[in-house]
């Protein structure tokens, strides 16, 4: 076989070779034509979202609507548009089936007494978790079971909560026949978030709602700027909300009439006055106004299980020394004066049920005679009223969170004062004082409108902020002083009594007893602690739906001579809307229990 062999100089002609075969191929790219890249799309703006203004006075002290704690204007806006309910009032009152919650809801046994419930397959909360029937045992459990709950007493004749077709059906078994079983399972809560939390039921609902069952959902609460943003919930079931934001904002009366002026402002719900009034009368175009009636009624509870008020003769005479007329003035001067222990002034069929000699009015003599015939003495020197040679010392509560509810309670406090009762007020913050029978003695806050022999030239500090995220200035407290110990049980306090319900169980949930039962040995005591057994075979008749004629009768008489409260007025709110916003959400009083706010989703933006 013959080898060929090459030298240097045949490598290096081969090398030359490939460089040239190299640098043509170089020389025929560089030559082809290049497309130039395609030119960066031009970014479309993003639209802004469409949005409707609400003000306010205050954001309220949390979100339960089942709590006394929580009740305001705010919460019942949040719970319409943002939680699920079986059942919603329409515009008479009157309680209709929620399609998209429950297909079908009706009576299917009445031995046990049995209430079934077929649910919407779609219907899911926006962490997409079924609404199921979970969330009706949820409900139940802690109605049954936890302090300051509204409307309890049907949910206690409930026995066993059933699930069916994989949660999406319920049977819910009642102990005895309860005909107002539609005012059940409103406001449902997200059980599958709520029921292993620790302290859920008040503390995971003070800044918010973690999920929403309705065509809005909470997206932001910023109580330092006083604002709540409620943006549609894009995992809604049925017909998706119009605007994309509801924004609910604080804002004193003066800005929120110069809102109103320049557009800023589309709706607001402020408390109903003079001042009000006043600032909106230099709007332009004149805004619209109503008076919707708050589901509420003031009240001043009275302690009845124990200390200084057990005696109702005591809780008479205490009455006897108030001017509830002077004090609806000055709280709530468009508020409606309450004269029942059942229905409120604005509901249909509502009366006064007061005796002739029941004491709505300030009347001196009659209070020294009840005071007197219960033991009471007044200090021949001083004229102040003691008991077994001591000086009378009540404790007044008002919660911190509300303040119309403060109001209230220094004007009472002022009053007793001036007819020789010594009263200390603290303000606890609400879950405590309408859930606990002893709470903290925290003094409160100052007020805006200082009682004017209580509070001679004091200074006037800078504005705070008070926990419900309401605007105050601030001169010093108000109140007898004394040393207090670290928890205090409170003799008199103002409280929200709520109403639109069915006023059966309204009665028998805010005067009835609650009795233990297996689930429940030990039932949480009512604010106030009022038990009068002699009058719960009314109540229990009352519940059945098939009350002797004048059974109601009979209970408001046995209330006014026990007096476990002393009603006072129902709050009104002005609802403000200016032409451009009536076009575009036709907004009205809307029904008792759900408020103005009602059919928020379908409102249009203002703006076109």
């Amino acid at each position: 076989m013959r080898v060929s062999k090459r030298g240097p100089l045949a490598a290096r002609a081969l090398q030359v070779v490939a460089g040239l075969l190299l640098a043509l191929v170089m020389a025929a790219c560089t030559n082809a034509p290049v497309t130039p890249p395609p030119p960066a799309p031009i970014p479309t703006p993003r639209p802004e979202p469409t949005s409707l203004v609400v003000g306010v006075d205050n954001l309220g002290a949390g979100f339960n609507p089942h709590l006394f704690a929580h009740q305001s204007p705010v919460t019942t806006a949040i719970g319409t548009l943002v939680l699920p309910s079986v059942f919603r009032p329409d515009a008479s009152g009157t309680m209709q089936l929620d399609t998209t919650i429950a297909t079908s809801a009706r009576v299917t046994a009445t031995q046990p007494f049995t209430v079934s419930y077929e649910l919407n397959l779609e219907a899911s909360w926006s962490s997409n978790a079924p609404i199921a029937a979970e969330d009706f045992v949820y409900l139940w459990e802690r109605m049954r079971s936890e302090p300051g709950v509204v409307d309890a007493a049907g949910y206690r004749l409930i026995t066993e909560v059933r699930s069916r077709a994989g949660g999406k059906a319920v049977d819910v078994v009642f102990s005895k026949p309860y005909p107002a079983w539609q005012y059940l399972f409103t406001d449902l809560l997200p059980a599958h978030i709520l029921k292993d939390a620790p302290g859920s039921w008040t503390g995971a609902l003070t800044d918010g709602l973690p999920v929403s069952g309705g065509p809005f959902r909470i997206a932001s609460v910023d109580r330092a700027r006083g604002e709540i943003v409620l943006a549609r919930n894009d995992l809604y079931w049925d017909t998706p909300a119009v605007l994309d934001q509801l924004v609910i904002r604080r804002m004193d009366r003066q800005v929120l009439a110069a809102g109103l002026a320049a557009g800023d402002v589309d709706v607001a719900l402020p408390a109903a006055d003079q001042e009000v009034r006043t600032a909106l009368s230099g709007v332009l175009p004149p805004p619209r106004l109503q008076l919707a009636p708050q589901p509420t009624v003031t009240e001043l509870v009275m302690r009845a299980d124990g200390g200084p008020l057990v005696d109702p003769r005591v809780r008479r005479g205490i009455a006897a020394l108030i001017d509830r007329e002077a004090i609806r003035a000055a709280v709530a001067p468009e508020g409606l004066t309450a004269d029942a222990f059942g229905l409120a002034p604005s509901q249909p069929g509502y009366a006064s049920t007061a005796p002739p000699d029941a004491p709505i009015r300030p009347d001196p003599a009659a209070a020294d005679a009840l005071l007197t015939s219960a033991g009471w003495t007044r200090d021949p020197t001083t004229g102040r009223w003691e008991v077994a040679g001591s000086p009378v010392q009540l404790v007044l509560g008002a919660a911190a969170e509300r303040p119309a509810d403060l109001e209230v309670a220094r004007m009472v406090a002022a009053q007793l004062d001036a007819a020789g009762v010594d009263v200390t007020l603290v303000a606890p913050p609400a879950v405590q004082l309408f859930g606990q029978a002893s709470v903290p003695p925290v003094p409160p806050s100052p007020t805006p409108t200082p009682t004017p022999s209580a509070t001679p030239g004091l200074a006037t500090p800078p504005p705070t902020t008070d926990p419900a995220g309401t605007l105050t200035t601030e001169p010093a407290p108000t109140t007898t002083t004394r040393p207090l110990p670290a928890g205090v049980e409170v003799d008199l306090m103002v409280l929200p009594r709520t109403v639109g319900s069915d006023p059966g169980s309204e009665l028998a949930s805010d005067y009835g007893c609650p009795a233990p039962t297996a689930l429940v040995p030990n039932p949480p005591r009512p604010p106030g602690g009022f038990c009068f057994p002699a009058l719960q075979p009314a109540f229990d008749e009352l519940l059945s739906g098939s009350p002797r004629p004048d059974t109601a009768t009979v209970v408001e008489q046995v209330l006014w001579a026990q007096l476990p409260a002393l009603p006072l007025f129902q709050p009104m709110t002005l609802v403000v809307s200016t032409p451009t916003a009536d076009a575009v959400t036709n907004i009205g009083l809307g029904p008792l229990a759900t408020g103005p706010l009602t059919g928020a989703d379908r409102w249009r933006n203002p703006n076109g």
